[in-house]
C-alpha cells in the first residue's frame, strides 16, 4: 500500500504528533550530518523526506526532493523556489553519481520493489557518497497504528535493513532508532516527548522505538587501467642460476671426449 502525498502532508505540517516526529527525526538526521558540512554537496531525499531537507537548503549547492508516481508530489519549499519532483520508483531523474547525501523516509516500505529502488539511490549516489534510511520498527507501537504514515507499508528490525541494503552493495556505517513517544495526541506525552527521547536512547533495550534508521555508504573500488600490462614471470625465470633445459641434438665432432653418431649399419 503506497502513502498518499496529501495525507503525509497533513500529518507533518498541521498535526501535533507529525509536527512533533518531524522535529524529532530531523534532529537526528542533523546530529549525524551537520547542515554547515553539506556546502557545497547535492543533497537528495526520496520518499516524503522533505520535511527532513529544511536545514540543508542554505548550504548544499542542490537540495532536490524525489517523490514516487503512486504516492504523488506536492511543491515544496511552501513561498520559495520548487525543489521537489515525481519520478518512477526506479528510474531517477539524475544523472549517475550525482548526489552526495540521500535520505529516504517513507519510501523502501511501500516499494513495490524494494531491491530496485536501493539499486537505483546508489546509482545516483558518488563514490563514498552517504545515505539514510528511516522505516517503521517492527517490534515498536508505531507500526501496529494506522493513525500515522508509520503504520503502512513494510516494517523491518534492524539486521532486515542491514542486509536488504547490503545486498545493493551498500556498507552500513551506523544504525540507531529515533521517536519512543507513543504514538497518541495526547498533551500529556507530546509536551513530554523530548524527555521520552532521551530516556528511551538510554533504555532503549526496556523502550521500544517506532522507527529504526541506517546510515549507508557507497564504497567503490580504486579502477585498473586496462592499457597497463601486467607481467608475469616464467616459472623457469624464478629459478635463478639454473639453466635452462636444452633439446637433445648432434655432438660437435671433434670434441673432447665425443664423436660422430654412427651411421645406419656402419
Amino acid at each position: 500500500m503506497h502513502h498518499d502525498v496529501i495525507e503525509l502532508r497533513r500529518f507533518y505540517y498541521t498535526r501535533t504528533l507529525g509536527r512533533v516526529a518531524q522535529r524529532i527525526l530531523r534532529d537526528r538526521l542533523v546530529a549525524n550530518w551537520p547542515a554547515a558540512q553539506a556546502t557545497g554537496m547535492s543533497v537528495g531525499g526520496y520518499g516524503f523526506a522533505v520535511p527532513m531537507l529544511r536545514p540543508y537548503l542554505a548550504h548544499a549547492r542542490r537540495v532536490i526532493g524525489l517523490m514516487p508516481g503512486p504516492q504523488g508530489v506536492m511543491a515544496w519549499p511552501a513561498g520559495a523556489e520548487n525543489h521537489s519532483v515525481l519520478c518512477d520508483e526506479t528510474a531517477w531523474p539524475l544523472e549517475t553519481g550525482r548526489l552526495d547525501r540521500l535520505v529516504m523516509l517513507h519510501g523502501l516500505e511501500t516499494s513495490d520493489h524494494p531491491s530496485a529502488l536501493l539499486a537505483e539511490a546508489w546509482r545516483v549516489l558518488g563514490p563514498g557518497g552517504r545515505m539514510v534510511v528511516m522505516v517503521p520498527n517492527r517490534a515498536g507501537l508505531w507500526a501496529r497504528t494506522e493513525s500515522t504514515p508509520f503504520g503502512f507499508g513494510r516494517s523491518y528490525t534492524a539486521g532486515q535493513l542491514e542486509r536488504q541494503a547490503e545486498a545493493a552493495g551498500f556498507v552500513t556505517e551506523r544504525s540507531g532508532a529515533a521517536i519512543y513517544v507513543p504514538p497518541s495526541d495526547r498533551r500529556f506525552w507530546l509536551r513530554s516527548a523530548v524527555w521520552w527521547e532521551g530516556v528511551g536512547a538510554r533504555i532503549s533495550s526496556m523502550l521500544v522505538a517506532g522507527v529504526i534508521w541506517a546510515e549507508f555508504s557507497k564504497q567503490v573500488h580504486a579502477p585498473v587501467d586496462g592499457a597497463r600490462r601486467i607481467t608475469v614471470p616464467s616459472p623457469l625465470d624464478m629459478l635463478e642460476g639454473i639453466a635452462r633445459p636444452r633439446p637433445a641434438g648432434r655432438p660437435v665432432a671433434g670434441g673432447a671426449g665425443q664423436g660422430r653418431w654412427p651411421r645406419p649399419g656402419g
